[in-house]
Formats: C-alpha cells, sequence, structure tokens
C-alpha cells in the first residue's frame, strides 16, 4: 500500500481548527489566536470549530461532538487540512465514532500535530492509506518567529507530490516549560545542545531507509493488537520498502516504559524493520544507580534489535521537533557531527 498525499496548501486554501482531544482553556486563548492570526498571515482562511475553545475533564467537548466535527473536517472537500491546537488525553473515545473506510474513499487532506494526536494518525495512515504529519501543534506555531526546525512543518505543507525534502538535526532543544501563558508570542528557548545517538554506544555512523510511521509511545503501544494500530500489516504492505518506526515517550517511568516496549516487541512490531528512532524523553530519569532507568529499559527491550536503533531525535514533547510525514518514502543519515532524515512527499 502506498500512502496518498494530500495536495500543497497554498494561499487561499482553508484550513480547518478543531481540538479532537483536549481544547483550549482561557488563560491560553490569546496564544491561540495568535497562532490563527499567523496562518491568516500565510494566505489562508481559518474556520473555526465548536470544539475548540472549553475544556473540562480533559476534553474539549463530548465524544460524539468531538467525533462528528472531526469527520466533516476531514470528509469537507473544500477544507485542505485539519490543525488542532495540540494533543492532550481523551482522543481514543474517538476511534470506535471515525469512519474510517469513508476517509479511504475520500481524498487526503494533511492532519497536522503530535501527543495524542497519534491516535488519529496511526489508523488514518494504516486504514485509510492517508499521509498524515506527526511535527509540531497549531500552538507551536504561535510564535513571533519560528527556529529552523519547526519552521520545516511548512517546506512539507507547501510542497508538491513527489517532492524530497531534507531536515538536519537540531542545533539545541528546550528543556523548560513552555511560558505561553506570560510571554505568549514566544518561540522555544533552545539551550542544551542536541546530539542523536545510536543505542549500541559504538556505531559512528549508519544510514538505513524505509516507509515512516509511529507517533507517541504511550498511544501507539495501546493501539498495538487492535485494528487501529495494526504494524505488522503495515510492514507486509510495504515488505519491498522497509519500515522506519519512530515514537517518543512523554510520561512513562523507566518500568512501565520497559513494560511498553516489551509488549510490542512481543507483538512482532520490531522484527524486519529498517531502523527505529526514538524522540527525547520528556520523563525526568532515575538517579539511584540501583534502580531500572531510562537507558535501561531502551537497552532491555531494544539492545538486541539487528538493525540501527537512534535515541534523543528530535521528535515529540522536548522541542524543537521535525515533521515527519507517516507514510513517506524516508532516508536517515546518522552520523556524530550532524545527522538528517529526507523524505519523499
Amino acid at each position: 500500500m502506498s500512502a496518498r498525499f494530500p495536495p500543497k496548501l497554498v494561499a487561499g486554501d482553508l484550513i480547518a481548527v478543531t481540538a479532537p482531544s483536549s481544547g483550549v482553556p482561557q488563560h491560553l486563548h490569546p496564544r491561540l489566536e495568535l497562532a490563527i492570526a499567523n496562518l491568516k498571515k500565510k494566505g489562508f482562511r481559518v474556520r473555526e470549530g465548536r470544539c475548540l475553545r472549553s475544556q473540562h475533564k480533559n476534553q474539549s467537548a463530548c465524544k460524539v461532538s468531538r467525533a462528528d466535527e472531526l469527520m466533516s473536517y476531514l470528509t469537507d472537500p473544500e477544507v485542505k487540512a485539519v490543525m488542532p491546537p495540540w494533543g492532550g488525553d481523551l482522543a481514543m473515545e474517538l476511534l470506535e465514532l471515525i469512519d474510517f473506510n469513508l476517509l479511504a474513499e475520500s481524498e487526503p487532506k494533511w492532519f497536522v500535530g503530535f501527543s495524542d494526536l497519534s491516535t488519529l494518525h496511526f489508523p488514518l495512515t494504516t486504514l485509510s492509506g492517508w499521509a498524515t504529519l506527526h511535527g509540531p501543534n497549531l500552538m507551536d506555531l504561535g510564535a513571533q518567529a519560528l527556529d529552523s526546525t519547526t519552521q520545516a512543518v511548512w517546506e512539507i505543507l507547501g510542497s508538491a507530490r513527489g517532492t524530497v525534502i531534507k531536515q538536519h538535526s537540531s542545533k539545541a532543544f528546550q528543556t523548560d516549560e513552555n511560558q505561553w501563558g506570560t510571554a505568549t508570542n514566544e518561540g522555544f528557548n533552545l539551550t542544551q545542545k542536541t546530539q542523536w545517538k545510536h543505542l549500541d554506544g559504538v556505531t559512528s555512523s549508519a544510514s538505513f531507509s524505509g516507509c515512516l510511521i509511529g507517533g507517541c509511545l504511550e498511544i501507539i503501544s495501546r493501539l498495538a493488537g487492535t485494528r487501529f494500530g495494526n504494524l505488522p500489516l503495515f510492514k507486509a504492505q510495504n515488505s519491498g520498502e522497509g519500515v522506519i518506526l519512530y515514537f517518543e515517550n512523554v510520561e512513562m517511568a523507566p518500568c512501565e516504559l520497559t513494560r511498553a516496549l516489551f509488549s510490542l516487541r512481543l507483538q512482532g512490531w520490531f522484527n524486519n524493520l529498517s531502523g527505529i528512532l526514538i524522540g527525547r524523553s520528556a520523563v525526568p530519569d532515575v538517579s539511584d544507580p540501583t534502580k531500572h532507568n531510562y537507558m535501561d529499559a531502551l537497552r532491555a527491550a531494544l539492545g538486541d534489535i539487528a538493525v540501527p536503533v537512534l535515541y534523543d531525535v528530535d521528535i515529540g514533547h522536548i522541542p524543537p521537533q521535525l515533521s515527519l510525514v507517516n507514510g513517506a518514502s524516508a532516508t536517515v543519515l546518522f552520523t556524530e557531527n550532524g545527522s538528517s532524515v529526507t523524505q519523499q512527499l
């Protein structure tokens, strides 16, 4: 199965903004408005959904309202992209209410973001055959100026099918919390030097290619074994090209991370891959040397995998992050002096 890519975005296109998971609380409306204003500055028209500017019990609205609004945007020929403000916690409630078979027969459009949005990215690609963009959320795009890694999302969204786009590892990453409440139009505070690493600790360079698929590990580890997370089928469909699996950890402590990874391992997820990319972990590591830590978790589940495993990659909740297209053919080049991901749309 080859993923179907949406057409590039051009000035005048309509972008729909809805929150299929968490909504935007009142105190962050100024940041949302800046992000929407930035879309309009680029020449796009914007349609705001009803499920957006409220938040109650970790939801923008009830699951039926969220699913209905999302489906209406995903099937509306006038809408060219759906850009939620961010992820959240409860997108899983929508899966039984989304008609992925109908979407498989519909023209694809860009669905953009990360975190809990992986709940929707994964089946949109594996069931409906859409290429989807795992990258900065709309709220990240409310900054007055974007760093080059974040800015790449617009290169992908604005490029024609068949375009080859190369993204390099970032120069630095952010460790502190976003300051949107006090400095509303601020970008990321990139202070720590970025260094992608090879899990074996020895390899100084590596290159591998395949079809990209992945997302937030908390999500995809729970989709595994269901029709919404059938990676073995996706691998079989792309056996000629190979598959690159990517993920990132946002909340799981080392022992829980180990359990999640072993669950995927026992289901065959790590068999017959071209390579694995792991984003920077957002969880503080264990400092007690007598206890199981983050690197113990990675080595326990992935240390004997016979393909390259890179970690501390620019993916996920410790910004900035690459814009990775689920379903795109990609080549990863790893070196100690800088790495890159090249994708063909």
